[in-house]
């Protein structure tokens, strides 16, 4: 078996308007899902504040920025209820968002780390809301 290696960021590659661009373009798609959807519109109260702070994570995952400050995990091991079709269906739109961007690099390397993301996050959330159970890997579609 090989270790995953996640793409090394390089701002030379993308700018920082197809970050947020990837970002506001995703979450339009979010909130327009009939799952995915009233999840967002329910625990994030300044759509503002958070297009900020998914911006800083993606420039930091894609370009190299330090810009994030934040911990992820903690926020989605609270969030009610959620399933591995759910964090699929994120990882669907996503990997359509980026394929939409027409940039192939940014595609191949933002799809990669939002597939080790989902992963772990999944990971995360049924080890954190059932300890008992043997957490299930979430299995996806690769293209």
């Amino acid at each position: 078996m090989t270790p995953f290696s996640m793409p090394t960021p390089n701002p030379d590659l993308y700018t920082e308007e197809e970050i947020s661009r990837l970002v506001h373009n995703f979450y339009a798609k979010a909130r327009k899902d009939p799952d995915l959807g009233p999840i967002f519109e329910e625990h994030v109260i300044d759509w503002d504040a958070h297009f900020v702070q998914m911006i800083n994570f993606w420039s930091a995952q894609l370009r190299g920025t330090s810009r994030f400050r934040g911990a992820p995990m903690p926020k989605h091991i609270a969030l009610p209820e959620l399933n591995a079709d759910l964090f699929k269906q994120w990882l669907h739109l996503f990997k359509e968002t980026t394929h939409e961007l027409g940039n192939s690099t940014l595609k191949h390397h933002a799809d990669t780390v939002a597939t080790f993301i989902a992963g772990r996050l999944w990971l995360g959330y049924q080890m954190g809301n059932f300890p008992d159970r043997q957490p299930m890997e979430l299995f996806v579609e690769t293209h």
